[in-house]
Formats: C-alpha cells, sequence, structure tokens
C-alpha cells in the first residue's frame, strides 16, 4: 500500500506518519520533519520518474510506502501521477489543506466561484489569459511563472494580485495585496505558495450552485438589440453564430477582434471564458466596445488604434476575428494570420476582397474555407401577416491551422 499524506499549508506532519515505512518519499523539508523508521530507505523528490521507480519495487512487493507531499496531494498534485502508475486502490491519501484554500482563508474570501490554473512548469500564457478573463483566479506558480511574471503581463489590467508565500510555516509566512506593477518590480524568491488574481470591480456575489467559475453564459449569437451600435454596424447574429463556431473561444484562449466596430464578437468570446483584445480605429467605436462589454459583465481590454500597426504590442492570439472589408483588409490578414495559434475567421461584404483574404490565410499555412450567408428574417406586416426580409449577404472565411503544428492546448 502507497499511503500519500499532505501537510504544509494546515496542521504540520507528525513526526511519526512515517512509522512502519519502508520506504518514504518527498521533499527534503517534509523528509526533515519526520522521523524515520530504522532501516527505512528515504528518497528526495526531484525528477519524478527515478522516484516512481522506486516506489514501484517496493509496491510490487508489498512493502509499505509513505509519500509526503504539500497541501492536497490530489490538488495538481502527486496524486495523479502515482494513480496513472499504480491505479486508485493502491493508494491511501490524507490530503492537508491546499494552497489555494488557505490563501482564500488569510484573506477571508470564498474559493467555490474561482478559476484554479497552474503554472507550474508550463507556458505562463493559459494563466495569464485566465486571468484577464475572470474575475476571481488563482494560479500555482513556478519558475519563470511567478508573482512578477505574472504582475508583468497584466500591468494594463485593473487586478489586485494575492502573493501568498510560505503558507503554513509560522515564521515565514507571507501574504501581500500589490498592484501587477508592484509585483513586477521585485524578486518573490522560491517561497511562493500561490498567487490570487482578483478583479473587485467584478467579484462574483450570490449563492452559487456549482464550484468553480460561472461557465459560459446561457445563449449565444445574441440578436442585434443585446448591443448599442451605430447604424446598424455590427456583425449580424447569423455571421456571428458561425465565426463563433469556428473561433471556438474558450477558458486560456486569448482572441483578438479587428476592426471590433461595436465589440459583438468581442464581447461573446468573453462571455464564452476567453480573454479578449477588441481593435478598433475609431474613437467612438471605443467607447461603444467599452460600454458593451459593461452591460454584459465582461471584461475586454480595447485598443485604440488602426491594423496592422495596432497588433504589433499585442500578445499573440489563439484565435483571430477580422471584420470590414477596406483596402487594407489583405494585410490585416496576413498580420494576422502570422501570429495566430489556431485559427483566423474573417466577414467581408466584397466579393473582390475574397481572392485575397484566401491568398493571406493560405500564404500563412492555413487550411482555408468559407460561405456566403444569405439570410432572410421573420419580418411583420399590418394585417397580421409576415414576409420574409433579406439581410445583405456576407462572405465568412477561416483558415484554420493544421492540427499538427498547434500548440499550447489546455489541458
Amino acid at each position: 500500500m502507497i499511503t500519500v499524506v499532505g501537510a504544509g499549508t494546515g496542521v504540520p506532519l507528525s513526526e511519526d506518519v512515517a512509522a512502519g515505512a519502508e520506504l518514504v518519499v518527498g521533499g527534503r523539508r517534509h523528509l526533515d520533519a519526520v522521523r524515520l523508521p530504522e532501516g527505512a530507505e528515504r528518497v528526495v523528490l526531484g525528477p519524478l520518474a527515478p522516484a516512481l521507480d522506486t516506489i514501484g519495487e517496493y509496491d510490487a512487493k508489498d512493502r509499505p510506502v509513505v509519500v509526503l507531499a504539500s497541501g492536497d496531494p490530489g490538488f495538481f498534485g502527486i496524486v495523479r501521477a502515482l494513480v496513472e502508475r499504480f491505479g486508485a486502490r493502491r493508494l491511501e491519501v490524507r490530503p492537508g489543506v491546499s494552497s489555494v484554500a488557505a490563501a482564500f482563508a488569510r484573506i477571508g474570501l470564498p474559493w467555490d466561484d474561482a478559476v484554479v490554473v497552474s503554472a507550474h512548469g508550463r507556458d505562463p500564457r493559459t494563466a495569464v489569459n485566465v486571468c484577464r478573463a475572470h474575475p476571481k483566479v488563482a494560479v500555482l506558480t513556478g519558475p519563470g511563472a511567478g508573482p512578477a511574471e505574472l504582475g508583468a503581463a497584466l500591468l494594463d489590467s485593473e487586478r489586485v494580485l494575492v502573493v501568498a508565500s510560505a503558507l503554513g510555516d509560522p515564521d515565514r509566512e507571507s501574504v501581500r495585496r500589490v498592484t501587477p506593477a508592484e509585483a513586477a518590480a521585485r524578486d518573490w524568491g522560491t517561497a511562493v505558495s500561490v498567487v490570487l488574481c482578483l478583479d473587485e470591480r467584478r467579484v462574483p456575489r450570490g449563492s452559487r450552485t456549482v464550484a468553480g467559475p460561472a461557465g459560459a453564459s446561457a445563449g449565444w449569437a445574441l440578436g442585434e438589440s443585446e448591443f448599442t451600435h451605430r447604424d446598424s454596424m455590427i456583425t449580424k447574429f447569423e455571421v456571428r453564430a458561425l465565426a463563433l463556431a469556428r473561433l471556438g473561444p474558450r477558458l486560456g484562449d486569448l482572441v483578438w477582434d479587428v476592426g471590433s466596430g461595436s465589440g459583438s464578437v468581442a464581447v461573446e468570446c468573453a462571455r464564452l471564458g476567453a480573454a479578449v483584445v477588441a481593435v478598433e480605429k475609431a474613437a467612438d467605436g471605443v467607447e461603444r466596445i467599452r460600454a458593451n462589454a459593461r452591460t454584459h459583465g465582461v471584461d475586454v481590454r480595447v485598443v485604440h488604434g488602426t491594423a496592422p500597426a495596432a497588433l504589433s504590442e499585442l500578445d499573440d492570439p489563439d484565435t483571430v476575428f477580422v471584420g470590414g472589408g477596406g483596402r487594407e483588409l489583405p494585410a490585416v490578414v496576413t498580420a494576422c494570420a502570422r501570429r495566430a495559434r489556431r485559427a483566423v475567421v474573417v466577414a467581408l461584404a466584397a466579393l473582390d476582397r475574397v481572392p485575397a483574404v484566401r491568398e493571406a490565410l493560405r500564404g500563412a499555412g492555413f487550411d482555408c474555407d468559407g460561405v456566403l450567408l444569405q439570410s432572410s428574417r421573420l419580418t411583420p406586416l399590418p394585417g397580421d401577416v409576415t414576409r420574409l426580409a433579406a439581410a445583405n449577404p456576407v462572405f465568412l472565411l477561416w483558415g484554420v491551422r493544421p492540427a499538427a503544428l498547434v500548440e499550447g492546448v489546455v489541458q
């Protein structure tokens, strides 16, 4: 039997927790805190594979093993690797308090509505995108993805970072509330347990039934009346529905909405969980996008500028929606396609622009497809009768990067 014991952010390990074990595995500080049975082998965790091999040798002979871990080892911890290698029936897990639970407890907030994301040993871009999209996030940090790096990536956001270090250590524990700029400006050392990222303007309220983020809002491809727009200059819901399907915005993604106009696509992508940047050249359009984002309770970063020049300082997106059809459209699509990790979707009304857009997508290595959308809506007439009113036809083209080349998929 393999006994897994969690500690470090709640009740400390008892000295005799390893009693009866013939092999004790754990971090150096945990091993130093317990009394090893006479004759027991001690393995300090470093690379996981050799430790699992040694555990396997003992387990195969039914010799008792104790594994010491921090917090709750079933929460982004070693339990997953042990289950995959030995099966759940070989484990007895005794969880401690997770660093996430302890950090929220220290600042007096519930965390059943928080999103928890690990940046430990992973590309931090997913954690950054989740922090941009959601109002309450816990980030499990690691080398190269700590408070300083998160702060630097969130400088333009209205967030508060809570940096919790050495949780459970009565002499070293520290919980600090800082701005992203303050987090980016200092060296936090190696004792950081977890970083909480809070948008205090949008902290969820009310009782919950299901833990975790609120999830996608009910309904999508909202009607034009759900948005403020100018002279019907808005992506119609029929077009938006297919565009959203091809974009596939999801938790951890970054989406660009270029030529955003009213921001209807940007807002819908944010409602589906993605971090979103809306790029718009008209000053009144910028304010309209911000107003629509506030109305729908989402956070959309708005960049006032003209593409493609306005795109140069942005982080690379997962997917991009491009609206409008001016002379600069092929250049804008080319710039977007060179940097998009997964897909680019383009809506345009002019037939003359279609070949150039297709060439831009294919030239960037995308598989390209598209449709001409022609819809007619039911429209009431006097006398209790109904007619069909035709909407202007719109070309929707999309490029999808071949699956073998797509990186950074959220696990």
